[in-house]
Formats: structure tokens, sequence, C-alpha cells
């Protein structure tokens, strides 16, 4: 297809058939399956996966990419296409045990990756290409350089698991970063750490937002030393040594 890559949609298509085929394996798709793709673009892990499961819903913001996908689909396997905004989508009506793929938009990632949680009781597991540095936050364990909000705040919801990395010349055009593979799986309800959403959320952010300070500063307002002690938690110690179970007790603990 002849189509140039459109900088505001942050596109750079996978070309590079040993990376699509490993991409492919570790997605492992199958025809009972409820494949989702985000922003499909020329079709490089569209075409391989609904070979493999036969049909497959995708999502893809570029018009003519999608006219063109509908076009093509038809040899490979069933494809519903919908010319939407990933962002701006409600995936409840897309059924239960959604697994969702695709090479995200870097410049949208972040957001996009916090909107599909708020469908997470509906997801069995998500497969992105991303830029490598967001996945290594993504997947930071506590103690770690590369530990902070990010890391807290997915791994709340999702265990997270970096799969691959793939070099800028497995795209056209290569960006200019390096990029990576991550696996997501939404955690079961039981699983998931006791905490209250908007002062979790509020605290990881005030924890991480001067990562040098201590917790008895960053926290100051919504927590006191007292607070902290009384959960076993360190006021002198830095946001990069809790656990994401640590920042969701502390979210119970503030006061309303």
């Amino acid at each position: 297809m002849n189509h140039r890559p459109r900088k505001r949609f942050g596109q750079n298509f996978l070309h590079d058939p040993n990376i699509i085929n490993r991409i492919v394996s570790v997605i492992a798709p199958k025809p009972a399956d409820n494949l989702i793709e985000i922003g499909p673009g020329q079709g490089a892990l569209t075409f391989p996966v609904l070979s493999r499961c036969g049909q497959l819903r995708a999502i893809e913001l570029d018009r003519d990419l999608a006219a063109w996908l509908r076009e093509q689909s038809p040899a490979h396997g069933e494809l519903e296409l919908l010319s939407a905004d990933a962002l701006k989508t409600d995936f409840s009506p897309f059924g239960d045990a959604q697994r969702i793929i695709g090479n995200l938009p870097y410049n949208i990632s972040s957001p996009l990756l916090f909107h599909l949680l708020r469908f997470k009781s509906q997801i069995r597991d998500m497969h992105f290409m991303l830029q490598k540095e967001v996945v290594q936050r993504m997947a930071a364990p506590a103690g770690s350089k590369t530990y902070g909000r990010l890391s807290v705040m997915i791994q709340a919801h999702c265990r997270v698991e970096k799969l691959l990395d793939v070099p800028p010349g497995a795209f056209n055009p290569p960006p200019a970063v390096d990029s990576a593979v991550v696996r997501m799986v939404p955690l079961a309800a039981d699983d998931v750490p006791p905490h209250h959403p908007t002062h979790f959320a509020d605290v990881v952010a005030r924890a991480f937002a001067q990562r040098r300070k201590t917790l008895r500063n960053t926290l100051r307002g919504l927590l006191t030393a007292e607070d902290m002690e009384a959960l076993g938690i360190d006021p002198g110690a830095r946001a990069e040594t809790l656990s994401v179970s640590d920042f969701a007790a502390l979210s119970l603990r503030v006061n309303p």
C-alpha cells in the first residue's frame, strides 16, 4: 500500500516479518478468542492474527487505512473494522474475555492504557507494542530506579510482563526510540489490593512528584507520620521503596 505515515496519528508501521511472527506467537490467537486490535495500520499484525483465528475486531482512526483494510480483509478472514478513536471508544459492548492487541501510538500510550483499565473486568489480556522505556517502567519492581508512578498505577490492576525488544529498524519510518512488547493480564478482583481509587492516585502522584524527598515531606497534608507508622511504613522512606500494597494501604488512611 502506498500510504505516507501521518505524524499526527503517531504512525510507525511494523514491517519486519521475523518480529511479526514472534509477536503473533506470544499472542497465540485461537479461533474462539474475542480479539480486538487497536491501530491495525497496514495490517502487519492484523492479517497474520486473522488467518489464525478467523475473526477480528479492529479500531483504526485513519479513515484511508480503514478503507484499505476493509478491501484486503476478505482474503484473510472476517474483519469488523471500526473507524474510531480508541481513546473515546466504549469497550463494554465488545463482550467478555477480550484479548486486546496493538502497536500503540507512543504519544497516547499512557492515556490509552488507563482508558482500557476502565474495562478490565471484561479483558482477559493485552499485548501491546510500546516505547521500551515505558514498558520498563510499567514492569519495574519496587526499589528499582525505573519504579515510579506508572509502575504502581498499572501494577495495582495488572500483572505486567515484558516479552521482547523491537529495534527501530523493524518499523517504517523507524522511530527515534527502541520499542518492546508487553503482556498485561488484569488481576482477579480478589488479588487487587483494597484501596480508595481517588486517594490512591493522589498518594502515588504526590509521593513520586519529588522522588528524592521522604514520604513525610511529599505526603504532608494527606497523611501524618503517625498514620504511616501505624501501617508499618517508615515516614523517612522514599516512594520507590514502597510496594503497590503499601500505597493501597496509605490510600485507605487518607482523611476525607
